[in-house]
C-alpha cells in the first residue's frame, strides 16, 4: 500500500470518529460531516479521484522528496548516493 493511501485512511478515520463523537456530545448535525467523509470515500472508489489526496499534496504530504524514490519498493533497499 503506498504512503499516500496510509495517510488517507487515517485521516479519514480519525474525521469519521471525531465527527461521531461531536454528533453525540455536542449536536446530530456532525452526522452530516460522517455522511460527507463517507460519499468522498465511496466516489474516489469509482473515480480515481480524492479531493483529500490533493490538499495532502499541495502541503508535501506524502510526497516522495525525489522522482528517484517513488521508483523503488518500499520493500526494495534504498540506493545510496556515491
Amino acid at each position: 500500500m503506498r504512503k499516500m493511501e496510509r495517510i488517507i485512511r487515517a485521516v479519514a478515520g480519525s474525521f469519521v470518529t471525531i465527527s461521531l463523537i461531536l454528533g453525540y456530545f455536542v449536536s446530530p448535525y456532525w452526522y452530516l460531516f460522517t455522511l460527507f467523509v463517507g460519499l468522498n470515500l465511496f466516489q474516489s472508489a469509482f473515480t480515481k479521484w480524492c479531493l483529500a489526496e490533493e490538499i495532502l499534496k499541495r502541503f508535501g504530504i506524502g510526497v516522495p522528496c525525489s522522482s528517484e524514490g517513488s521508483m523503488n519498493s518500499e520493500f526494495e533497499p534504498k540506493k545510496q548516493k556515491v
